[in-house]
């Protein structure tokens, strides 16, 4: 079997990938010309299961859950290996963002499960989110608490045998939508970020309501949550008291990544359509790309492409191969693939004149598509926070001679 990409044949090539790797990009790219062409999102839920439903059946949700000891989870290996996770939001990206979305979504949905979760929560919920049978949503945002998520609020006070959960968590990716939500609640009001808690909190339970859904520039079901004196037991509980920011941490970590990745894929589907307009638009007796400005546009394009390619891929492979935190590395590539894909998809846009900004267009969509990247998930400012706080720490100061 042939491993060359259609849209960039030498990316592939780089040692950052196995042949598992290889495969897998040519082979959701195929599926994905053949699955999504025609997305209805008249009603956006109804879209976004049946996009889920069709990851589940055509195997790719199997990549973002664990197996298990004896594959008894429903996931494609023992541990999510974040190669995978971004090589199939790149290309579910450049082919359309609610695929992308609906693919996401179930990864960092259930995500806290495959990390924290015990065997009956794994088994519960796992296979069936492999399937594409149920839908997750990872609940940690505030309305008082966004990149600042050791300010949270939401209460989770023990009750004999339950937890009584109690305040809103916003801007939650499949609220309203969702079967189940990963939710991370305060259980200690003294203790800062070691004062919370993570609980699997099922859609239908009596307190939790969906109090408002938001409406935003690129489409997707996104809505605010409403606890009120919402009971779970015990058992709902993932991990160990107290030790859910470190588990949202470690989530966040895994999937961060894979932002960098839909981000690459948006920007190599702009160039790819600026590509084809330019050499075909007739200007002054020659085509657009046979003017300087327009190749040199090009290029600035490709190379923020490839930079951006080699930093999130970096990171990934750091995770996978070298079994170390990469902190630093992701926030890296989250900050430069969300920024570089703006000025990528903008640049292409600008060489469509007034057809780019008509809805419709590729770049139009994409232009609204790009830009919550650059929030969600630790918004740019964040990510530059974080590389200096792991520089700092990894400094050792020269004694002065």
């Amino acid at each position: 079997m042939s491993t060359q990409h259609p849209h960039s044949p030498t990316w592939l090539e780089w040692p950052f990938f196995d042949d598992s790797h290889r495969q897998l990009a040519v082979e959701l790219d195929t599926w994905c010309q053949q699955h999504l062409q025609h997305i209805d999102e008249a009603n956006l839920h109804t879209a976004c299961r049946d996009l889920v439903s069709a990851l589940g059946q055509g195997g790719w949700l199997r990549y973002s859950v664990i197996a298990g000891d004896k594959g008894q989870f429903g996931g494609q290996a023992a541990e999510l290996d974040s190669r995978s996770l971004c090589i199939i939001r790149e290309t579910l990206a450049r082919h359309h963002a609610l695929a992308d979305f609906a693919f996401a979504m179930q990864g960092l949905g259930s995500g806290s499960i495959s990390l924290a979760g015990n065997d009956g929560q794994k088994a519960a919920y796992l296979p069936a989110v492999a399937k594409g049978a149920k839908i997750g949503a990872f609940a940690l945002s505030e309305p008082d608490a966004g990149s600042d998520v050791a300010a949270l609020s939401c209460k989770a006070e023990a009750n004999g045998d339950n937890y009584v959960l109690n305040g809103r968590k916003t801007w939650i990716s499949n609220g309203g939508l969702a079967d189940f939500y990963c939710v991370f609640a305060r259980t200690d009001a003294n203790a800062g970020s070691r004062g919370i808690s993570a609980f699997i909190v099922e859609a239908d339970t009596p307190g939790l309501k969906v109090e408002e859904t938001i409406n935003v520039m690129s489409p997707h079901p996104l809505a605010t949550l409403l606890f009120e004196n919402c009971r779970v037991p015990q058992s709902c509980m993932l991990g160990v008291p107290n030790q859910g920011f470190k588990l949202a941490m470690r989530s966040l970590d895994i999937f961060r990544s894979s932002v960098a990745a839909a981000a690459i894929g948006f920007a190599r589907q702009a160039l790819q359509e600026g590509l084809q307009h330019a050499t075909q638009r007739k200007m002054f007796g020659q085509t657009l790309a046979d003017f300087q400005l327009t190749q040199a546009a090009f290029g600035d394009m490709a190379t923020a492409i490839d930079q951006s390619a080699l930093l999130t891929y970096r990171a990934a492979w750091v995770r996978d191969v070298q079994k170390r935190p990469a902190t630093a590395e992701t926030a890296m590539a989250k900050m430069a693939a969300t920024e570089s894909a703006q000025q990528v998809i903008d640049r292409a846009l600008q060489m469509f004149g007034g057809k780019g900004v008509t809805v419709g267009n590729p770049l139009e969509r994409l232009y609204r598509d790009i830009r919550s990247l650059r929030i969600y998930e630790g918004a740019t400012e964040v990510q530059k926070l974080i590389i200096s706080r792991e520089l700092l720490k990894a400094f050792t100061p020269q004694p002065k001679v």
